[in-house]
């Protein structure tokens, strides 16, 4: 098991968003792709924050976006398609968005809006 399915979301949100804040992106919009990727609404993803839920508990009841298949592309060196194990595609794919987020990218490209 990887160590990052045990570590609380909430240790790694506050870096997502001090990422994309960096590059001038807003804590709004990390929200906006989690919530997109997840189908947790910003009320849930509050709550799940707040009970410092491990990645594997964040995920679990995560209803994944019919669209996430189509993020594709290198993040820490890994391409995220290529991915065996589920859940960490999933901790992958979320990586992949908040990077492309910080990158500048339009929010329809990250979101993978048809």
């Amino acid at each position: 098991m990887h160590r990052i399915f045990t570590m609380p979301f909430a240790e790694v949100y506050p870096m997502y968003v001090a990422k994309a804040e960096r590059k001038g992106r807003t804590r709004a919009e990390v929200d906006e792709v989690i919530t997109w990727l997840t189908g947790y609404d910003d009320a849930e993803l509050s709550r799940r924050i707040g009970r410092r839920e491990t990645f594997e508990e964040f995920f679990a009841d995560a209803r994944l976006n019919p669209h996430a298949d189509r993020i594709t592309g290198v993040v820490c060196g890994v391409r995220v398609e290529d991915v065996d194990d589920p859940l960490m595609q999933k901790i992958r794919y979320l990586d992949k968005l908040v990077d492309e987020l910080a990158k500048g990218k339009a929010m329809e490209k990250v979101l993978r809006t048809p």
